[in-house]
């Protein structure tokens, strides 16, 4: 009988400081097994390692700090895959709005009444600009 692993601390100065990791490796720095890890990429859409020659996994140190908070979720503070993959969309979303909180606080001429988005284009506003251009080059040049 195997004796069981005892559970690896957490901790980013664990992670060796390289380029890419093979899967084998994340394994042993996350103490989980590959096909886990194969599982998870299907499952958490932030997790995407490169794939080289032959569908060998590489991963990004960004990709084992992923893993590991996943893991934290899953094995530690006991969610389910559905939680953990919303805890995670909540996390970015929350470090996103601080993003721009911190942006529009550096900013020296803010309305609050009014977003700063919206002196700038919107996406749908430059199509219909680009569009509009379009329509008239064709009516200048017959075809």
């Amino acid at each position: 009988m195997k004796p069981k692993a005892e559970p690896l601390p957490v901790g980013p100065a664990e992670i060796p400081r390289k380029r890419y990791f093979a899967i084998g490796e994340v394994s042993e720095i996350c103490g989980i097994k590959p096909h886990v890890l194969r599982y998870w990429e299907q499952e958490f859409p932030q997790l995407k390692p490169i794939k080289r020659r032959g569908n060998r996994r590489y991963y990004q140190f960004d990709d084992v700090e992923m893993v590991r908070r996943i893991r934290s979720l899953l094995y530690e503070q006991g969610f389910t895959i559905g939680g953990a993959r919303q805890r995670l969309r909540e996390a970015r979303a929350e470090r996103i709005e601080a993003a721009n909180t911190t942006a529009l606080n550096g900013a020296t001429s803010v309305n609050p009444a009014k977003p700063a988005s919206s002196s700038v284009p919107s996406r749908k506003e430059k199509l219909h600009d680009i569009r509009t251009e379009l329509e008239d080059l064709l009516k200048r040049w017959p075809v």
